[in-house]
């Protein structure tokens, strides 16, 4: 089994030349250092993703928002024909009487967002 060693003079040229680099206190101008174009890229990409994921947040509150009134409106639907039927007496909505919350375009019962009735109606 052969184990590669370098040269007598290798380890020394290449300790030099690293002591070199280190040494080299020489301080850049200010004034003339820049991130250049690729700092721009990375900045403007971090950005764009930033606008997107706002704009993707901003469109699931929406979602979110308008499923939450739909459901309260169909709710009070519910409320209101039962209190005008001899619903339940305590106010309370009877879960039975939910038959027509379930055929609603916009309420996903499994709650997954899988549904087919997921998301808001179509266009």
């Amino acid at each position: 089994m052969t184990i590669f060693t370098a040269p007598a003079g290798a380890g020394s040229t290449v300790a030099t030349a690293v002591g070199a680099f280190l040494a080299d206190e020489r301080i850049p101008d200010p004034d003339s250092v820049t991130p250049g174009i690729i700092g721009f890229i990375v900045t403007f990409g971090i950005a764009i993703v930033t606008l997107l994921l706002v704009i993707d947040m901003v469109r699931r509150v929406r979602r979110v928002n308008l499923r939450a009134q739909v459901r309260e409106e169909l709710e009070a639907e519910i409320a209101a024909r039962d209190a005008a039927g001899g619903g339940v007496a305590d106010g309370t909505v009877d879960p039975s009487s939910r038959a027509g919350a379930a055929e609603h375009p916009l309420i996903d019962d499994a709650g997954d967002g899988t549904g087919p009735k997921a998301g808001p109606p179509k266009r």
